[in-house]
C-alpha cells in the first residue's frame, strides 16, 4: 500500500479530508439525517430505521464518533447518540468555505 503523505498538507486540509471520509458512506449520511431530525437517538432505534445489522450500524457510528460529528452517552444497555453541535458547525463552515472558494470561470 502506498504512503498517503498527509503530512505535506495543512491541518485544515487533513481535517476536511477526514470529515469528508466520515461522510462518504450512504449509511452514515442516513444516520446523520436521522439524528438531525431528532434531539437524540438510541442505537437500537437506528437499527430499526436502517436496513443494516446491529454490528454494521455500530461500525458506522464508531466512525462518525471518531471524527466527532456525533457524541454519545453510554448507559448500559443503551447508548444514546446525537449530533455534536460544535463539530456540525465546523463541518458547515469547512465545506461552505471550500465550496465558496470556487470562482466561476470560462474554461474547459
Amino acid at each position: 500500500m502506498g504512503v498517503t503523505k498527509t503530512e505535506v498538507f495543512t491541518a485544515e486540509q487533513n481535517r476536511i479530508a477526514d470529515l469528508a471520509k466520515a461522510l462518504a458512506h450512504p449509511a452514515r449520511v442516513a444516520i446523520l439525517q436521522l439524528l438531525a431530525t431528532r434531539k437524540s437517538c438510541v442505537c437500537g432505534d437506528l437499527v430499526e430505521e436502517l436496513p443494516l445489522a446491529q454490528a454494521t450500524v455500530s461500525q458506522h457510528l464508531k466512525e462518525l464518533k471518531r471524527v466527532g460529528i456525533i457524541k454519545g452517552d453510554i448507559d448500559p444497555p443503551r447508548v444514546c447518540y446525537c449530533i455534536n453541535e460544535a463539530v456540525w458547525a465546523e463541518v458547515q463552515q469547512a465545506f461552505g468555505a471550500l465550496l465558496a472558494a470556487y470562482q466561476p470561470q470560462s474554461c474547459c
